[in-house]
């Protein structure tokens, strides 16, 4: 059963995430999007391969502090590997006909009531539900 302390974490996460992204905008001008950060990186474009570089490091040295804290937040998805390999390769697909990346516009975009953002992630979530309902009732 959920109580109140349950929202606890998820309020301190999601102020985190707030805050971060927050300080992206305001202090490098920059949209903090991982598919976006990650593609560009790709690209190699001239005088943006450092913060690049530094968010990515960044998510990754937060993720290896939180599985050193708590190693069974990251227990391994359900599904066989082709599965998850197709998945990551559909949202890939899907990030880049969006022309922006969930998080950019899930979390920046709706931060600034973006209405390309709003359109996007509510496309993003109606899918999404969608998807699981169908493949949960097979």
């Amino acid at each position: 059963m959920e109580t109140n302390i349950d929202a606890i974490p998820a309020l301190l996460g999601g102020l985190l995430i707030g805050l971060g992204l927050a300080g992206m905008l305001v202090g490098a001008g920059r949209i903090a999007g991982v598919s976006g950060t990650l593609g560009g990186l790709l690209r190699r474009p001239r005088g943006e391969t450092a913060w690049r570089l530094a968010f990515l490091a960044g998510m990754l040295a937060g993720g290896a502090a939180m599985g050193l804290a708590r190693p069974e937040a990251f227990e391994a998805p359900a599904g066989s590997d082709a599965v998850l390999a197709v998945s990551g390769l559909l949202v890939g697909i899907g990030t880049r006909i969006g022309n922006g990346c969930t998080s950019g516009h899930g979390i920046c975009g709706m931060s600034r009531l973006s209405p390309r953002s709003v359109a996007a992630t509510l496309t993003f979530m109606l899918v999404g539900a969608a998807t699981a309902t169908v493949l949960g009732a097979a």
